[in-house]
């Protein structure tokens, strides 16, 4: 395996990884309007996600430097012709960030509701517009053998791109209810995972319909058929769904979390193995598509990279099952009067 292909699975890998640990972040922060009775319940809610929010995000940050470090001509073009999102992305998260801190430093209702109201907006917008620009990726990007993108923001509001964030919203909804569960007891674990289960059918309904627009508007099945060996990685999604579904009946919130994981993962690589080679697919001819070939660093950036991240990997691994461990236990009322907690 050549160092540009390896780097691409790494590529792949890293923004399932982060989709998995910051998606149960994000929809706790989808649920909580709807979910939450009164102040006690939402301070539970952004206590869950307290210690690991900041950490899941390295991964983002993992993610995007590999794309700037490893593929610079694909990082280039992806920032420019996504621009508008990715600056909407960028905005909503630091949003989401502020209103962990902020939340809390003045005794006001009015204060409260205002960063309650910034949260959900931080938390919603990023997984709809990570939807939308994965999908367009999918389906392929209109952009021109200058690397010009044809279009505007509403060019990416197409049919497939919207399906693709309604997709995001509902998977990481999902997955922060069951985070919640696992995170809390009592009643509020009872209706986390009573939410689990009505959510539970949309995602499934939502997967197969992706899945069906994926095969006749996007060439994401191109490399399945050349290998059909490749539909097993299919297997992996299907598995979590369906072990969501049992684990949850079975009462086991963090099995049907991890379930729920691989639900996540799995529809990512999915549609990271359907692109391979290309990272950035142009919609107007392929000879314009950005590829391992056409925007790969040299191989010296590429060797060294390689040796840095398999140092640093397993260490940022290692810390996130130490957060996650340490942190295991439910969110109590009596956690609420530590001065650390939100």
């Amino acid at each position: 395996m050549d160092l540009g292909t390896t780097w691409f699975i790494l590529w792949g890998v890293l923004w399932a990884v982060y989709f998995v640990l910051d998606g149960f972040d994000f929809g706790i922060g989808i649920i909580r309007p709807f979910f939450s009775k009164n102040d006690t319940e939402t301070r539970i809610m952004y206590n869950a996600m307290g210690p690991f929010w900041d950490g899941n995000e390295v991964w983002l940050i993992t993610a995007g430097g590999v794309t700037f470090a490893a593929f610079p001509k694909t990082y280039a073009v992806m920032f420019s012709s996504l621009y508008t999102p990715l600056m909407l992305l960028l905005f909503a998260l630091i949003l989401r960030g502020v209103t962990l801190e902020f939340r809390s430093k003045v005794d006001s209702d009015g204060w409260r509701k205002l960063w309650d109201t910034c949260n959900f907006i931080g938390s919603f917008l990023p997984a709809l517009l990570l939807g939308v620009a994965f999908a367009n990726i999918f389906k392929g990007v209109p952009i021109d053998g200058d690397g010009i993108l044809q279009g505007n923001l509403f060019t990416l509001l197409n049919p497939y791109g919207l399906a693709g964030g309604l997709l995001f919203v509902f998977l990481f909804a999902h997955h922060g209810a069951l985070w919640l569960a696992f995170k809390s007891e009592g009643d509020i674990r009872d209706r986390a995972m009573r939410l689990a289960g009505k959510l539970w059918p949309v995602v499934a309904v939502l997967v197969v319909l992706f899945l069906v627009m994926s095969w006749g508007m996007t060439q994401l099945f191109t490399n399945y058929l050349v290998h059909p060996v490749l539909f097993a990685i299919l297997l992996v999604p299907v598995a979590g769904l369906l072990l969501t579904y049992s684990y949850r009946r079975q009462a086991r919130p963090l099995a049907a979390w991890v379930g729920s994981a691989l639900l996540i993962g799995g529809a990512a690589l999915f549609g990271v193995v359907g692109i391979f080679p290309a990272l950035l697919p142009s919609s107007l001819n392929p000879a314009y598509s950005l590829t391992i070939a056409n925007s790969s660093s040299t191989p010296l950036t590429l060797s060294i990279m390689l040796g840095v991240a398999l140092v640093f990997v397993p260490i940022v691994i290692i810390y996130q099952v130490w957060a996650i461990h340490t942190f295991r236990h439910p969110v109590t009322k009596e956690d609420l009067e530590y001065e650390e907690a939100y």
